[in-house]
């Protein structure tokens, strides 16, 4: 249990570093003119990926939840290869990446990296961390409560988000 918990709190520690490149990132987006769009699906987000990692920690220790090796090894390899995607997602969007939808126009979209072949890699590297942490130690009510969660309150608000966003963007493609 307390190797799962270095492993949630290293995974808190990555979203810290992830608040602070996006800070940085939304600075200089609105330095260029930035609009945001979708402000208020933000602090639910935000509420409901910290949940996520506390409800991990919770089901783990009140629930006794074990390792199961033949689960929680591939589950750790998927939450790492999560990790991975959402970090090459910040490096082929560079600056215009954010956690908020922030866009500057007159910027071509970005078709390099994950975005040559999917429109959101983003949010599939949210969707696999989302089962696969809690799994790595059978916290299978963390799961599908982040899962089922994280599908009807934020993705289905989300993305419509940023596909408005996008489109008001020149079709123009970096």
């Amino acid at each position: 249990m307390i190797l799962y918990a270095i492993l949630v709190l290293a995974t808190g520690g990555e979203r810290i570093a992830e608040l602070i490149v996006s800070s940085r990132n939304a600075a200089w987006s609105f330095a260029r003119g930035g609009v945001e769009y979708g402000k208020g699906h933000f602090p639910p987000m935000v509420a409901l990926h910290t949940g996520l990692l506390l409800a991990c920690l919770a089901e783990v220790w009140w629930g006794g939840r074990p390792f199961i090796p033949w689960l929680g090894w591939p589950m750790l390899v998927l939450v790492l290869a999560s990790q991975g995607l959402r970090w090459w997602c910040i490096a082929a969007l560079g600056p215009r990446w954010n956690t908020r939808v922030i866009i500057v126009r007159d910027l071509p979209l970005v078709t390099r990296g994950p975005y040559r072949w999917l429109k959101h890699p983003n949010y599939i590297a949210v969707v696999v961390e989302g089962f696969a942490l809690p799994l790595v130690h059978t916290a299978w009510i963390t799961a599908i409560a982040f899962t089922v969660l994280n599908a009807v309150l934020l993705l289905a608000v989300r993305i419509p988000c940023e596909n408005r966003a996008l489109a008001s963007v020149e079709p123009a493609r970096a």
